[in-house]
């Protein structure tokens, strides 16, 4: 049997501790049904007896403090919302307990951006973390020695799991169903709870927004044009010129304070400007296409899987307005 402790941080979300519970307990019951021992002992685990949540909204009741547990098998950190800086200071007295139970082999599970929290340990430096596209600069440049993953929602790296994505941490707990106890069980949790089990990816997902807290004002001006221009047809060379810089320098400028080439930042404005017209539009795609500066139909087509991991066609069917 593994211990799982469920940690009520300050700032935590109380539908992503109690799903975990449930989650979890309901494992048992599916082993009971086929007349197995239980699996999990769950227990939610926290400094006091009592936890504020949502600023004093909820109030959760632990099952026991962190003082009486000696060893815990899995540790799950909950989605948090609000301030991530003022969470990870109010949430500073779980971080040695944290390190001592991962040092005796502890696995952790982080529930999206609970790995604010997690990330704040040290324990996830020089790792992969995969997070929520939304708060992706954030991460970046409070953790810089951090490898963001941004082409998976789930990372399992030496005994720590991380999820991108909202309520895709529900695709992180099936991954640790079938870790722990095989394919079967995750698809039967998956057909329970009527989660898409085959849900890899938050690129369909994401909404682009350019990193721009770096300072250089000159990469920030050269966003903020191609931004503006969309539709407008121009190269690595027509931006450089434009800003009277070598093409050599400030392409590693660029790439340095946006984690993007120049070409991947034009690329991704004009896909999202596609995308956009696709979901409220009425053209059609080639119209779409033709619009947003692209002579090359089927280079666009690749462009838009390449950062959305669907074609054209299949995200209008996904998204569009009806």
């Amino acid at each position: 049997m593994k211990h799982v402790s469920i940690l009520p941080l300050y700032e935590a979300t109380l539908s992503s501790i109690d799903s975990s519970h449930q989650l979890f307990s309901r494992i048992n019951d599916f082993m009971k049904y086929q007349g197995k021992p239980p699996f999990y002992e769950v227990e939610i685990v926290g400094i006091d007896k009592k936890t504020k949540l949502n600023n004093g909204l909820y109030h959760i009741h632990t099952d026991k403090t962190i003082q009486q547990i000696i060893k815990t098998d899995v540790i799950v950190i909950p989605l948090l919302c609000g301030d991530f800086r003022k969470a990870i200071i109010k949430n500073k007295k779980y971080t040695e307990w944290v390190i001592e139970q991962y040092d005796n082999h502890a696995e952790i599970v982080c529930l999206c951006v609970g790995s604010f929290f997690l990330a704040s340990t040290g324990l996830l430096k020089n790792k992969n973390c995969a997070v929520h596209w939304a708060v992706k600069n954030e991460f970046t440049a409070m953790f810089p020695d951090i490898n963001i993953t941004d082409n998976t929602i789930i990372t399992d790296e030496n005994g720590i799991y991380t999820s991108g994505g909202g309520f895709s941490y529900l695709n992180l707990l099936l991954y640790i169903f079938e870790k722990h106890l095989g394919r079967e069980i995750s698809i039967l949790a998956s057909k329970m709870f009527e989660i898409d089990i085959e849900r890899k990816s938050q690129n369909p997902f994401v909404i682009f927004m350019g990193q721009k807290q770096h300072g250089d004002e000159v990469v920030l001006q050269a966003q903020e044009f191609i931004e503006k221009n969309p539709a407008d047809t121009f190269n690595v060379d027509d931006i450089c010129n434009r800003f009277s810089i070598g093409r050599r320098t400030f392409e590693r400028r660029f790439k340095k304070n946006t984690n993007n080439s120049i070409v991947e930042y034009i690329q991704r404005v004009k896909v999202e400007a596609a995308k956009k017209q696709l979901e409220t539009g009425r053209k059609t795609i080639n119209e779409i296409i033709y619009d947003i500066g692209y002579n090359d139909i089927d280079a666009f087509r690749k462009v838009f899987k390449k950062f959305t991991d669907l074609s054209p066609i299949d995200y209008r069917k996904k998204f569009a307005v009806q």
